[in-house]
């Protein structure tokens, strides 16, 4: 069990991490302000390379915090949440490209304007002339690829696989832009101090990437020394991975939450896969149960046992000790219901629990023995939900009708997007507050 006084959550390391980042802000933009000269805005072009300046730090600082917000620094995870520190990536990602984009074009105008050349002819004299400037444009392209497979509709014409190795060339299209600021850039050259502040910055965002992406996980996965026990087939598609391990208590994991994963076998040590829990952790087991979708997930049931087990995490505050109320509703779509399973055995006995699990057909409804075993020994209601989603529309209506007191519940939601909107509309509605609103939706997120 997990007492509410927890550290989960706590604000503080939020505003610290909120003061840093606008300290580091101030100063990029300072760098501009203090090397700019009368010349630099002395004319049409003179401005526009000006801008483009502007553009060109300011982007690369926001790339560079979007790094850092995906870097899994444990006491900002634990603080802001995973969910939330994503969802800030995503938005920051567009002003980044954006700006950067701003910066070739705009950096080109100016000097085709001063040359009199059209702008592709000046182009080419920039990166063919201008020292690692065309490591620079090859990273502008990286970037361009990263910025467009973010967008939700051309991410769900992809793989995981393909889209995780397309981000992978975010970190090299940043790196191969420094050298090409630090040599040429007006704020950097002839000034030393503001060299080194940039020349900080990025070895900053690299340590932090490295340790706590790289140095850490793989030294947390040596300690416990996590192996496959054992798969189960749980339903059609549907399986279990069942993990032995050391001391796995000491990742102080909580149900609800996910790690990444990479199981090294082949075709599975490259890549890591972000899957939550799907039983309350002990000292000694972890499992996860995945649904086979034909990528990775498709070819996690010829894992044998013994593979060996590399893991980032525990991740997310999708927790029972979250919750401040005594009745909690969770509810789940399809494979969804794998975190909310686990949550269920680590409320509190006293609270007043209801389960809603909508599927598809019966053979959908995994894990359902466990759910009514569960939802025996700890007096909780479980409601199956059979049918099409015309059939249980989930909104607040139709949630009111399986659980009359759904307006005061603290409430979990774990599925499938269109489910998690739909239930998040509910709460709306009926004026439950965000901070009894709870969700974990099943899409892959950025680096």
């Amino acid at each position: 069990m997990f007492a509410p006084g927890m550290t989960i959550g706590k604000r503080f390391t939020t505003d610290w991490a909120s003061l840093i980042l606008g300290i580091g802000l101030g100063l990029t933009i300072a760098l501009q302000i203090e090397t700019t000269t009368s010349n630099d805005w002395n004319g049409v072009y003179p401005i526009i390379t000006s801008i483009s300046r502007i553009c060109a730090l300011l982007g690369t600082y926001f790339a560079l915090v979007g790094l850092v917000l995906v870097s899994r620094i444990a006491w900002i995870e634990k603080s802001v949440g995973h969910d939330r520190l994503i969802t800030w990536h995503r938005k920051l990602g567009p002003y980044s490209i954006f700006l950067v984009g701003f910066h070739v074009l705009f950096v080109t105008l100016g000097y085709a304007g001063n040359d009199q050349v059209r702008l592709g002819v000046e182009l080419w004299r920039l990166i063919k002339n201008f020292p690692w400037m065309l490591p620079a444009f090859i990273g502008f392209i990286f970037f361009l690829a990263a910025g467009i497979t973010s967008y939700k509709k051309v991410r769900a014409k992809m793989s995981y696989e393909t889209w995780w190795t397309v981000h992978l060339y975010t970190y090299l299209a940043i790196s191969l832009s420094f050298m090409h600021q630090v040599l040429t850039g007006p704020m950097f050259v002839g000034h030393p101090l503001n060299k080194l502040f940039w020349q900080i910055l990025y070895a900053l965002v690299a340590f932090v990437l490295i340790f706590w992406r790289f140095i850490l996980p793989t030294a947390k996965s040596l300690i416990h020394n996590l192996k496959v026990e054992q798969i189960v087939i749980e339903g059609p598609g549907v399986i279990s991975i069942i993990m032995h391990g050391r001391n796995l208590d000491n990742l102080k994991a909580q149900g609800g939450q996910f790690f990444g994963w990479r199981f090294l076998t082949k075709g599975h040590w490259w890549l890591s896969h972000p899957y939550s829990l799907s039983a309350a952790p002990t000292k000694n087991y972890l499992r996860i149960t995945v649904k086979q979708l034909g990528d990775h997930s498709g070819s996690i049931k010829q894992i044998k046992p013994g593979t060996r087990v590399f893991f980032e995490g525990p991740y997310g505050t999708f927790v029972a000790s979250k919750a401040s109320r005594g009745h909690v509703v969770l509810i789940g779509g399809g494979v969804g219901i794998t975190p909310l399973r686990a949550l269920l055995e680590e409320f509190d006995v006293t609270k007043e629990i209801d389960v809603i699990y909508r599927a598809s057909t019966e053979a959908d409804l995994v894990l359902r023995k466990e759910l009514d075993a569960l939802a025996r020994s700890r007096g909780a209601r479980v409601h199956y939900l059979v049918g099409s989603r015309h059939q249980h529309p989930m909104n607040f209506k139709y949630l009111r009708q399986i659980v009359p007191m759904f307006a005061d519940a603290e409430v979990y939601v774990c599925g499938p997007e269109s489910l998690v909107q739909a239930v998040k509309t509910a709460a709306d509605d009926c004026g439950i507050p965000k901070n009894r609103f709870h969700d974990e939706a099943f899409a892959y997120h950025g680096n």
